[in-house]
């Protein structure tokens, strides 16, 4: 017990004496203000499904292969806008957006679609395609697809103004500014097997390490 007591309170330098290491807070559990308070109804199980859901898309040959790479990326992007602009009875994109895709053919400097880039997201051994198109004020549409059957099916659908998009073994992480200095917004979406869809998985304010610029000389 003397050992647990001198381990526990410390000493006093030079003397042995044991010493105070101060007052422990007191655990306690969480208060919850306004009890009385009715919760906020949850999103009906329509409204959250319809972004988890896989969603095949029309229009677009089916690819007996199953490599997804042969798919054209116009045919897709061209094939989901159309069949966005149909699901929510209003255009994907702006009008000047809109007629840049249209003409992405012939003019590839004003194209705003980004080149395509191929991973495994799902863990199959196949890649995903996944899409970026610039819209207006910065804002990127983000799109993922795969290959149910030999059907080009849309497993993610998320919009952003990010400062990057990275992958790192099966997530595609959004990083965009926030009005925080010193922090950013870090967005997680992953693979999930229920669902069979790319999902929000993590969305929380990360710091981040700034590099200041260097001070001109006088």
């Amino acid at each position: 017990m003397a050992v647990g007591g001198l381990l526990l309170s410390g000493c006093v330098e030079g003397t042995g004496e044991p010493k105070s290491a101060g007052r422990t807070a007191a655990a306690s559990a969480p208060a919850r203000l306004w009890p009385e308070r009715p919760p906020a109804p949850q999103p009906s199980k329509d409204e959250v499904g319809a972004r988890e859901k896989p969603s095949p898309l029309r229009g677009v040959p089916h690819v007996p292969s199953g490599d997804i790479r042969r798919v054209p990326l116009l045919t897709v992007v061209k094939a989901q806008v159309l069949a966005g602009s149909e699901d929510d009875g209003s255009p994907q994109f702006d009008t000047a957006t809109t007629e840049k895709i249209e003409h992405c053919a012939t003019d590839r400097k004003r194209c705003p679609i980004r080149a395509p880039q191929y991973r495994d997201l799902n863990g199959d051994g196949k890649d995903e395609l996944i899409v970026g198109i610039e819209g207006a004020d910065h804002v990127l549409a983000l799109w993922v697809f795969m290959l149910k059957h030999g059907v080009v099916t849309r497993i993610m659908d998320a919009g952003a103004t990010p400062l990057s998009v990275e992958v790192t073994g099966g997530d595609v992480i959004l990083r965009e500014p926030t009005g925080t200095p010193g922090y950013d917004m870090r967005t997680v979406y992953s693979w999930d097997k229920r669902t069979q869809a790319m999902i929000l998985r993590v969305m929380e304010f990360d710091e981040v390490a700034r590099t200041a610029p260097p001070k001109s000389a006088s």
